[in-house]
């Protein structure tokens, strides 16, 4: 049966994590903040050749083209994403078919409006890192949400339909949580440009236990005005960060590969083949992590590292949905 808020729904994902990907390699080349004002880039809709001296935001930045590009395409990619959930708010707001899909659109919509702010903050605020991670972790639950769409909606027309197997509901949820708050401390990580603290591994400088400031690495505001580019950290809060990163990544292993394993020897076959992608997503990502470390962050593993978490997430959003019956509204 023909479903435009299931075509639309598919095109929104992958659209939704190109966007997630495009913003770990902005980030990660350094080019956050490639246009200093938004949503524009020096008063503009497209990277200018040139931009008077007369401008404010020179004052800011100066223009580095190649920079400015990167941040003004990943602005372009999200904006047609943001337009094509606004496209299904309306969809399940006029067609009665998909009136029980109303709210769940519009918290959607809801959702993508505020990661618009928050990508504004993002470049205002000047690279804060508890914007920079809130920003990584409201992608992901875009990416989630349309992915739940896309499952629910398909399920109703008999594809990869729901399993219902309730068994692995309440470790499915924990294994979620559990690699939310790692990817939140890899976003918090990232924005404080901790990821080389930590140059060696297994040890860390050296040893198993180095000098680390918790307290101060885990600061989550520190007024306005500062900017981040580069960190402004001193070592030891960055040494915290990164290790406490490594300690999450340990118990994310071991909680998802419980998950994985038991999806497998479940004998449902959607959850057998669900928990195989999750089991080699999380040695691909776990083998990632360490080529960052001992190839110190090469941008395509870095980047690749961000985009396998998405999929691993998505992994564990797929097992959530062969947990449940099949209760949703069209």
């Amino acid at each position: 049966m023909n479903n435009p808020l299931l075509i639309i729904a598919r095109v929104a994902l992958v659209l939704a994590l190109v966007v997630i990907v495009l913003g770990a390699y902005v980030r990660l080349s350094d080019a956050g903040l490639g246009c200093p004002d938004w949503p524009g880039c020096y008063g503009n809709l497209l990277v200018p050749d040139h931009v008077d001296a007369g401008n404010e935001n020179l004052a800011v930045r100066p223009l580095e083209q190649a920079k400015a590009w990167k941040e003004m395409v990943h602005r372009y990619v999200a904006s047609t994403l943001g337009f094509l959930i606004l496209i299904m708010a309306v969809m399940a707001g006029v067609k009665s078919s998909l009136s029980g899909m109303r709210g769940f659109s519009l918290a959607l919509l809801v959702l993508v409006i505020f990661q618009g702010m928050l990508g504004m903050w993002t470049v205002t605020l000047l690279l804060k890192p508890v914007i920079v991670m809130s920003h990584l972790l409201g992608g992901l639950t875009i990416l989630s949400l349309l992915c739940w769409t896309v499952l629910r909606q398909q399920s109703k027309q008999g594809v990869f339909v729901s399993a219902r197997y309730s068994n692995l509901l309440p470790i499915v949820i924990f294994a979620i949580i559990v690699l939310v708050l790692q990817i939140s401390l890899g976003g918090w990580t990232s924005s404080n440009y901790a990821a080389l603290a930590c140059p060696d591994f297994p040890t860390c400088q050296g040893v198993w236990w180095p000098n680390m400031d918790f307290k101060e690495g885990f600061i989550l505001w520190r007024g306005l005005g500062i900017d981040y580019e580069g960190g402004v950290l001193l070592g030891p809060a960055r040494t915290a960060i990164h290790m406490a990163h490594r300690i999450g990544a340990i118990i994310t292993f071991f909680t998802i590969f419980y998950v994985a394993m038991q999806a497998i020897r479940s004998g449902v076959q959607q959850l057998k083949l669900t928990g195989i992608i999750s089991l080699i997503l999380l040695i691909t990502q776990v083998t990632l992590g360490i080529a960052n470390i001992k190839f110190h962050i090469p941008l395509p593993v870095a980047v690749s590292h961000n985009g396998v978490a998405a999929l691993l997430l998505l992994s564990l959003v797929t097992l959530l949905h062969h947990c449940l019956p099949e209760k949703q509204p069209n």
